[in-house]
């Protein structure tokens, strides 16, 4: 009995009653309805519209948002069953905000019904998702392998902070070279394998189906970034154990909210909520009630959003490549795994939002950045990614410069490596005329030549 409950925690279906503060539960019912709307999972699209919607609170189409920190009970003794773990979300009963809230669990069962996961929930930042994560999978003394190819402050926690703090160490290689991923496993010592579906910023593709197999087979967990593919990559169908996401990028789509999301097995989502050594119950990654009411109105157009930045995204990297641009994009086909992303890609997402060009020499991308944004308009820059107007960033002296010189090298990060995040604001022809002019005004500078 004990393990049906915990697998029901992070998703409450059915509403307190008069008689629940003394009464048994349903969690096998409970349990049993969940897993067959999981069930019907065909796509991220169709398991979002499968998905339980939350009415509000006096009938409203939009759910109602819980702002309360604390929450009441009916009689004194269902505090102490609460607490002991008796009684909990599954049936409606809450205690603090900083445990469960009943707004931010909504948009959570969004997030598993995206990721094809068992449960999910959301935090603070994609940080924090990521930190809790470890810290609940990982202890001292213990070993993570990672790629080499990361988000920097990613890349800055698993090279500083963890050995300092934690006494957890980190290798990092090459994920395209699968026995160098093997064979950085330690027995007994290694508990997770980490990279990103998609990395940032250099948009290599993990080989996600046989990192799974290498891993497993030595009894590890596999946790995956998707920050950079929401609908285009479903790793946990893939085999994932648990996916982190940034929400602040595509998911929320604003450029408005700082946002993240676990999602895996029920059983880590509540030991992560546990009252006495869960991560995120102990560390407090909170999210606002009200910042998850926004979010859980946005994921519904996710989709139509990620298929537009997708759609834009090859036409810019296919035209710039005519021209003779030195571009990275997953969806050309001289990419070096352009027909390993095709074979797990969900289908009509595309192949991601996001382009590289490769300048060669910071001044170079500074000077292309300074004309996207300043002279023709095509975009902003700054950092982050996902939102509806085009971001531009030279990523070796912005989001990857955590990360020394030999690190850079060693993850493909070039100084010139300019990281355009494809917006959607626009037609796609009047932002094409504003980044050829751009191109134009860099070749009349000189700086094209050698292209």
């Amino acid at each position: 009995m004990a393990e049906t409950k915990t697998q029901s925690f992070a998703f409450p279906e059915k509403k307190r009653t008069e008689s629940d503060d003394l009464d048994g539960d349903n969690l096998i019912t409970v349990k049993k309805q969940m897993l067959s709307s999981s069930s019907t999972w065909e796509d991220p699209a169709a398991a979002l519209a499968a998905a339980r919607h939350e009415f509000g609170e006096h009938g409203g189409v939009n759910m109602s948002i819980e702002a309360s920190a604390t929450f009441t009970v009916m009689e004194p003794e269902t505090l102490s069953r609460m607490f002991a773990g008796e009684l909990g979300p599954d049936r409606d009963f809450f205690i603090y905000s900083r445990h469960f809230n009943p707004t931010v669990l909504n948009l959570s069962r969004q997030m598993a019904a995206l990721e094809g996961t068992e449960a999910a929930y959301c935090t603070s930042s994609g940080m924090a998702a990521i930190s809790s994560v470890l810290l609940r999978l990982v202890s001292s003394g213990d070993h993570v392998v990672a790629s080499t190819a990361l988000y920097g402050g990613t890349h800055a926690l698993m090279t500083h902070f963890l050995p300092r703090a934690c006494n957890i160490t980190t290798t990092f290689v090459d994920l395209d070279d699968l026995e160098a991923v093997r064979n950085a496993i330690v027995h007994d010592r290694t508990k997770v394998l980490y990279f990103e579906s998609i990395a940032n910023p250099t948009l290599k593709v993990a080989n996600i189906p046989e990192l799974c197999r290498i891993a497993h087979d030595k009894g590890v967990k596999v946790v995956v970034d998707n920050t950079f593919a929401p609908m285009v990559v479903s790793p946990a169908r893939l085999g994932v154990d648990v996916v982190v996401h940034s929400i602040s990028k595509f998911i929320s789509g604003g450029a408005d909210i700082i946002a993240g999301a676990v999602c895996g097995p029920a059983s880590l989502v509540n030991s992560m909520m546990d009252l006495h050594q869960g991560p995120l119950m102990i560390l407090g990654p909170t999210m606002n009630a009200k910042v998850a009411f926004e979010l859980s109105e946005r994921i519904p157009h996710l989709g139509l959003r990620m298929k537009e930045h997708c759609h834009r995204a090859l036409v810019f990297a296919t035209r710039m490549k005519k021209l003779g641009l030195k571009v990275i994009y997953p969806g050309l086909e001289d990419h070096p795994q352009h027909t390993l992303l095709k074979s797990f890609a969900n289908k009509d997402y595309g192949y991601g939002g996001l382009v590289c060009v490769d300048m060669e020499t910071e001044e170079r991308a500074n000077r292309l950045m300074h004309y996207l944004q300043n002279s023709t308009q095509f975009g902003f820059m700054a950092v982050s990614l996902g939102y509806y107007e085009t971001l531009l960033s030279c990523s070796g002296s912005s989001t990857s410069s955590e990360m020394n010189t030999q690190e850079k090298e060693l993850a493909g990060i070039s100084p010139g490596l300019v990281r355009i995040s494809v917006g959607y604001i626009g037609t796609l022809e009047q932002k094409w005329s504003q980044l050829e002019k751009a191109l134009s005004r860099m070749q009349e500078s000189g700086s094209l030549n050698k292209y």
